[in-house]
């Protein structure tokens, strides 16, 4: 089994383009009603614009923040990297860089351009390394 989240977006290419930054990762379908961020041979994201396709269940996009208490948590191999991803975005951070010393880890907490909040965390036991 593996995870394939959905969140939907205002601006699907828009989002596409910021996730793919964010997560070094590249489109695997395109559109701009829905978009497949794939990292590698896998999909670790769909993007899907919230008034296609008649989906009752994406939610009210004046409802915020998105998310209802949903954090968008991705693993990556080289943390410092994605920091730097980050700021080449110039994301709003919210928390970090920090060590999260529960998990023995570095996390940088991010708000997308839709408001979601997203979690980029280095390898368990990366710190001390």
């Amino acid at each position: 089994m593996q995870a394939q989240p959905l969140i939907a977006v205002s601006d699907v290419p828009a989002s596409s383009r910021w996730y793919q930054t964010l997560l070094a990762a590249r489109s695997g379908h395109g559109g701009r009603e829905y978009e497949q961020i794939m990292h590698g041979e896998r999909m670790i994201l769909q993007l899907h614009r919230w008034d296609a396709h008649g989906h009752v269940n994406l939610g009210d996009p004046e409802s915020r923040p998105y998310g209802n208490g949903v954090l968008l948590w991705f693993w990556t191999d080289d943390f410092d990297d994605a920091v730097e991803r980050i700021t080449a975005l110039s994301a709003k951070v919210l928390e970090g860089p920090k060590e999260n010393t529960n998990a023995s880890h570095r996390e940088i907490w991010v708000r997308d351009p839709d408001g979601y909040v997203v979690v980029l965390a280095g390898p368990y036991g990366d710190v001390g390394m």
